[in-house]
């Protein structure tokens, strides 16, 4: 009869066996993988751990971080990209439930050697955009500096938060030779863009479509303000918050510009509080249906409803040839309170609000 010993080493066995030895999957998926070139980037699938070191992208290259489901990714050094052909997104992070720390980095886009102030209109190919947030999650503490067009597309399939962002393209002022810079051009639901800071020659943020949007705490300098649009055929906006931004000079402080061609489009339940708006050359607050025109013949295809101020007081002061407040509607509707919208300087305001009503505000 077998010894209790000899049980016992059995037993071990079977249960060694039963459990079966770690497979390279759950090792390979425990790994920190170090990306410091366009190689190492490449296959990021099985990697839960990622930290980008300084590097330089060549010419033709491009850059995809796409890391395991729920990553870290840390920067701990800059990432700068050489003059290219290549067409935009030249960076781009792809990761569901990624938590991406830039650690006060900078990624560089090598801006003036394409700034010709033609942008993406004209003159010399410029890869836009320049770095791309896919997927969901955060994204937090990187300088993205010398975009060559539109600096961060921000187009993610699940919650995400971006926050503590510098988009740096005041080098673009220089002769008016950057153009085309937005800072944040947004689609998507669920999006949070927070304590950013905004130096260019474009909207500092631009929302093509997408609900549930927040944009909060940002400084937007020289800009062309906070838009919501241009809203194209086929798109919507809907459940927008804007509050505590501060925009300082530029041509315009807070936009909705819906294509005067646009159909099956729509803007909807956008509330503004709390922002500070100043040294504006153009227009403070511009509502139109008629872009590309300022305040032109309006279309009818994408109608607004359900914009508010309130809140919180929103200040605009604008220049002395500037407008105030222009609405300039073909299709707008419904009860607009704008008891919390306090303007001055100017020459004043053009209102033509089509169906909706206008309540509050003095203009």
């Amino acid at each position: 009869m077998p010894s209790v010993s000899t049980y016992l080493r059995l037993a071990s066995l079977v249960a060694v066996a039963v459990a079966g030895p770690a497979s390279k999957t759950d090792t390979a998926k425990r790994a920190t993988c170090t990306v410091d070139s366009v190689a190492t980037a490449s296959d990021l699938s099985d990697c839960t751990d990622v930290v980008i070191t300084g590097f330089t992208v060549a010419d033709g290259e491009t850059v995809t971080i796409s890391a395991a489901e729920g990553a870290t990714v840390t920067m701990t050094g800059d990432i700068t990209f050489a003059s290219t052909t290549s067409s935009g997104p030249l960076l781009t992070f792809d990761t569901t439930s990624i938590a991406f720390n830039g650690g006060d980095n900078t990624i560089d886009g090598n801006g003036p050697d394409y700034w010709d102030g033609l942008g993406t209109d004209g003159g010399v190919p410029k890869p836009h955009p320049f770095v791309k947030f896919k997927g969901s999650g955060t994204f937090e503490d990187v300088t993205i500096l010398n975009s060559p067009a539109q600096a961060i597309s921000v187009g993610t399939d699940g919650t995400a938060v971006v926050s503590g962002i510098t988009v740096n393209n005041a080098a673009g002022n220089t002769n008016s030779l950057g153009a085309n810079t937005d800072g944040f051009d947004v689609e998507g639901d669920d999006i949070t863009i927070s304590g950013s800071t905004v130096n260019n020659q474009d909207d500092c943020v631009a929302i093509n479509g997408g609900e549930g949007i927040v944009i909060e705490d940002l400084i937007c300098i020289g800009s062309h303000g906070i838009s919501i649009g241009s809203i194209a055929t086929g798109k919507s906006v809907s459940n927008v918050t804007i509050t505590g931004n501060t925009v300082t000079g530029g041509l315009y402080g807070l936009r909705i510009k819906v294509d005067a061609t646009a159909t099956d489009a729509s803007v909807s339940d956008v509330t503004y509080s709390s922002n500070t708006v100043s040294e504006i050359s153009e227009f403070g607050v511009l509502i139109t249906q008629s872009y590309p025109e300022n305040d032109g013949t309006p279309g009818t295809g994408g109608p607004i409803s359900g914009i508010a101020f309130t809140g919180g007081t929103t200040t605009v002061s604008v220049d002395s040839d500037a407008n105030t407040v222009v609405i300039d509607c073909g299709a707008c509707s419904g009860t607009w309170d704008f008891s919390d919208l306090d303007v001055t300087g100017g020459k004043g305001s053009v209102i033509d609000p089509n169906d909706a009503v206008i309540s509050g505000g003095s203009f």
